[in-house]
């Protein structure tokens, strides 16, 4: 009895035993393996595929929209004849007269980035002739932002006077003068895209004898980047 009380030690379980697999089965398995890791290849391409077709379309959208630099706008918002008020004709013809010219410029930047332009100069033309000159300060037209600028001209009233054409325009009633203008500068976007901008303009004006006014004025612009 006393034996029978005894526990038994247990037996280690015994492995079933598997037939060997045949060539078939083999190559299936194998089959197998190689076609999930294709099938996991295939999906980590099409994932990148797909970031660098993202990062492309966001690129381009970025270069037609925020980072395309587009074209500074130069306008020549009005012109005043400072001292006409208070000469004569007969100093006008003796070329005895100070006068000044003060154009009202404005320099608007519609980039997302600041508009840096350098120094420069604008010139006043009667028949082709520079009657004045005006310097203008290098600056910076902020991003999205409007700059104006007063041009002032010391106007050459001898280099008038003496012209061929002064005496028909006096009798004319009207004084015809041009202006150019040019501004260069640079828009520089993330630090990624640089661009050199040059800005041009020239203004026919006329001025009235009788009203000492500008009555006439026309501008034309030109963009080079």
């Amino acid at each position: 009895m006393a034996d029978d009380d005894q526990e038994k030690p247990l037996t280690p379980a015994t492995k079933p035993h598997l037939p060997p697999l045949t060539v078939d089965e083999a190559l299936s398995i194998e089959l197998r393996k190689q076609h999930k890791g294709f099938r996991n290849r295939t999906v980590c391409c099409g994932i990148i595929t797909a970031i660098i077709l993202i990062i492309a379309v966001v690129m381009l959208v970025l270069g037609f929209t925020i980072l395309h630099v587009k074209n500074p706008k130069i306008n020549m918002n009005s012109v005043s004849i400072i001292g006409l008020d208070r000469v004569n004709a007969t100093e006008l013809l003796a070329g005895n007269a100070n006068l000044s010219v003060v154009a009202d410029v404005s320099v608007k930047n519609t980039n997302v980035a600041a508009f840096k332009f350098e120094k420069s100069n604008s010139s006043l033309l009667y028949h082709d002739t520079v009657v004045g000159v005006a310097d203008i300060p290098g600056g910076v037209a902020k991003a999205r932002r409007t700059l104006r600028l007063n041009v002032t001209f010391e106007v050459m009233v001898a280099e008038i006077a003496g012209n061929r054409r002064f005496g028909s325009d006096m009798t004319a009633g009207i004084l015809p003068v041009e202006s150019y203008t040019k501004i260069v500068g640079r828009v520089k976007i993330l630090n990624i895209i640089k661009r050199k901008v040059t800005v041009t303009m020239n203004c026919s004006i006329a001025v009235g004898v009788a009203s000492q006014q500008i009555v006439n004025q026309d501008c034309k612009k030109h963009v080079s980047i």
